[in-house]
């Protein structure tokens, strides 16, 4: 990645936060324009785009450092309830190209919906699932498919 990214910046110090946390190899703090109140961001200080750059010691370690921001929000909003959720690349609506967690506290009529109201129209949404299609997908994505009549 060329450049540093607005998170390294960040995490530098070259631009204030709301920090929350912080551990040898991630850095948490608040999102400045919040879900709701305690919305925060869980980053690797490694500035990568993609979940799939970040050794596996890194996403162990990010995970720790969700896991340790829940445990924050959960006592400060008495709650065990999140959201929690990874835009991995652009096409998947992220916003910085630095991988993020979004970690948003959730309580009752909080004005929160569920990741089915993200996309309301998908076929069989509610319905029947296509368990015929589901199992030569996965199949398929094992790599154990025969594709030959």
């Amino acid at each position: 990645m060329s450049g540093e990214t607005l998170f390294e910046k960040i995490i530098s110090g070259k631009i204030p936060c709301h920090k929350v946390s912080e551990g040898e190899s991630w850095f948490a703090f608040l999102d400045i324009f919040p879900r709701r109140e305690g919305h925060t961001l869980v980053v690797p200080k490694h500035g990568v785009k993609h979940i799939s750059e970040l050794s596996d010691k890194e996403i162990s370690e990010l995970f720790v450092g969700l896991k340790r921001v829940q445990s924050i929000l959960s006592n400060y909003f008495h709650t065990e309830d999140f959201t929690v959720c990874v835009h991995d690349g652009e096409k998947a609506g992220q916003e910085v190209p630095h991988v993020h967690i979004h970690v948003i506290p959730r309580t009752p009529g909080d004005g929160g919906l569920t990741l089915m109201s993200m996309w309301p129209n998908t076929r069989n949404a509610g319905g029947e699932a296509n368990h015929d299609s589901l199992g030569i997908l996965a199949s398929k994505l094992r790599g154990d498919f025969d594709e030959t009549p």
